[in-house]
């Protein structure tokens, strides 16, 4: 399928939605971006595009084939649909579109955090969506990039590599098909369970966040997240909260990549412990810390991957300490319920099932 006849929907109009969208529009893809909100793309509307500044720092503005609030005609014209929103929105993203979704739409999680296409599943159900789009999710968000203005986003840094699996998993040769002529950085992962439990926000932004409360307060995020607020120290935490997710992903029967490996997969980015690699990685460079701690890197990353790993692991005995304490401290500072309002194994429809029926369901869809 060329460009010219290609219509994708970009769902969500952050960080992530606005740089996506823009970086596929400057290739001449027709890219249709919706947020459920206009007032956040009442400006993109009125210029028609998105002002992209690309990794070498140059500038090209972004075309996009329409911008709109309304989820039908959204989804109307596109074949492919990127989510692009915090993983705490996905529900909220399947219901909204349920009455709207086709058999031939490839709907793709950017990312699925964990348990991303399960949850998005489950929600299309209840929404009593009557057909079946393949629903996948990648294990991470293809780039490091930031919105500078209303209608201008940045690209820090693209990663080499992304897997993606589709719930069923005998779908993901098919999905990749069509999103590999978009990213050909996309390639196939064995299903949801390993892209989910190779969930790199899990590790590297709630705890860091957390960790730097402090700072992000006084100095409302004015500083490099990754390099200032990555110390010897609060590595050594998050290089516990590492190993509790790969004994978790063994538990389950998947062999998941530590933190290392993946900062020298995704980036290239070596170092003899995790703290090193982090230093080392270019992609991190000049990325600021949140500016507040009302962020989505607690308020996503701790329901929608925390939560749901330390709960897979409980139901298949791995202790969990340190993901504990990290979800303790978040639902202290915003005073909230996260082991409630977060992915629980019955939003995900998995309660229950063993290792090998939770296999069975995610490579074939039956239960």
């Amino acid at each position: 399928m060329n460009q010219e006849r290609l219509r994708i929907t970009v769902i969500g109009a952050g960080h992530g939605g606005k740089a996506m969208a823009a970086e596929m529009a400057s290739r001449g893809f027709a890219v249709t971006l919706y947020n459920r909100t206009y007032d956040r793309i009442e400006v993109i509307d009125f210029r028609k595009g998105i002002e992209l500044q690309q990794e070498d720092g140059s500038i090209v503005f972004a075309p996009l084939h329409a911008v709109t609030a309304d989820m039908g005609e959204a989804l109307a014209e596109a074949k492919l649909v990127m989510v692009v929103v915090p993983a705490s929105g996905h529900r909220d993203v399947a219901l909204a579109a349920s009455p709207y979704l086709r058999d031939d739409h490839i709907v793709v999680l950017h990312p699925g955090r964990t348990g991303g296409t399960l949850e998005f599943k489950q929600a299309l159900i209840e929404g009593n969506c009557n057909c079946n789009p393949i629903i996948c999710e990648a294990e991470t968000f293809l780039f490091a990039a930031r919105s500078i203005g209303p209608a201008e986003a940045r690209i820090f840094r693209a990663k080499f590599s992304v897997p993606v699996a589709a719930f069923p998993a005998t779908r993901t040769e098919e999905a990749l098909a069509l999103l590999t002529t978009v990213y050909p950085q996309f390639i196939p992962a064995k299903n949801v369970l390993s892209t989910g439990m190779n969930n790199m926000g899990a590790i590297f932004h709630p705890a860091l966040t957390l960790l730097n409360a402090g700072w992000i307060e006084a100095r409302q995020g004015d500083f490099q997240f990754y390099m200032d607020g990555v110390t010897p120290a609060t590595s050594r935490v998050l290089a516990s909260l590492d190993r509790e997710r790969v004994t978790v992903a063994a538990a389950m029967g998947i062999r998941a990549q530590t933190a290392e490996e993946w900062l020298e997969r995704a980036y290239g980015a070596l170092g003899d412990n995790l703290y090193e690699a982090m230093q080392a990685n270019p992609g991190y460079g000049g990325i600021k810390a949140p500016n507040h701690l009302h962020h989505r890197y607690i308020f996503e990353d701790v329901p929608c991957s925390l939560v749901p790993i330390a709960l897979v692991g409980l139901q298949y005995g791995v202790d969990t300490t340190a993901i504990h304490a990290i979800v303790k401290l978040a639902n202290i500072v915003h005073a909230t319920d996260y082991w409630r309002k977060g992915r629980t194994l019955e939003r995900l429809g998995i309660k229950g099932m063993s290792v090998s029926e939770l296999h069975h369901y995610v490579e074939t869809g039956e239960r």
